[in-house]
């Protein structure tokens, strides 16, 4: 059996177990959350959140992509959402990730370069601070003050919040 075969077959269990009443689709929070897609980071564990309660927004990186202001901008103007959370961590594998060659990379493998960066960086707190910088610029979100950004250190399960 596949991985994928073993995960459609506990969806199958989710399913069975589903409650009567969907979680809302509003946060109830009013909190989006930013992070990062590594596997090791269980963002409703971390949070003590439960479905229904944030939208958590995620990619390699955590990084503040034209996507993630989108999703933020949905977020806040029609799903009522006014704080947001920015989680980045250590040992990421987008750490010391060098966009050029990754681009370079891709595009002798594929024949095309690719039109987005990979957002490799070298200091995770500077790039919480560089996300911040980003999501206070963007004219698309309708809050921008209600913001903090924190990197998660993989080895310990805990949060260290950033000075943005």
């Amino acid at each position: 059996m596949s991985s994928t075969e073993r995960l459609l077959a506990n969806a199958e269990h989710y399913a069975s177990t589903y409650p009567d009443q969907a979680p809302p689709g509003r946060p109830s929070s009013g909190v989006a959350i930013v992070a990062c897609m590594d596997a090791r980071i269980d963002v409703y564990r971390l949070f003590g959140l439960d479905p229904g309660q944030a939208h958590v927004i995620r990619n390699a990186g955590g990084l503040v992509t034209d996507d993630a202001i989108r999703s933020l901008a949905i977020s806040q103007r029609f799903l009522g959402t006014e704080e947001i959370i920015l989680v980045h961590h250590t040992s990421c594998g987008m750490q010391g990730l060098d966009d050029d060659e990754f681009a370079a990379q891709l595009e002798r493998e594929t024949g095309t370069r690719p039109p987005w960066r990979a957002g490799g960086f070298t200091d995770a707190a500077a790039d919480v601070r560089a996300s911040a910088a980003a999501l206070r610029q963007s004219p698309y979100l309708a809050r921008r003050d209600r913001l903090r950004g924190f990197v998660f250190d993989v080895e310990t399960g805990r949060l260290d919040e950033v000075d943005l």
